[in-house]
């Protein structure tokens, strides 16, 4: 699942859970309940993608916990 990748990338890079909320531009707590299984919007996925380095399409080829997302 992604939770593991985003956690290993994120160690490995030295970041802090809050280091890279404030560089997506989101708060460190949606960044921790994405790390926790939550899927995000796109547009978060994809800054996170280019934050860590990261294929952002992961957190939509496996099922998530809760989509972060509005439904209709």
């Amino acid at each position: 699942m992604f939770d593991k990748i985003l956690k290993e990338r994120r160690s490995f890079l030295g970041y802090s859970q809050q280091t890279v909320a404030k560089e997506i531009g989101i708060e460190r707590s949606y960044y921790t309940k994405i790390e926790n299984g939550l899927c995000p919007s796109v547009k978060v996925a994809q800054k996170i993608g280019e934050v860590l380095g990261i294929d952002w399409t992961i957190f939509f080829t496996n099922n998530c916990v809760k989509n972060a997302q509005k439904t209709a």
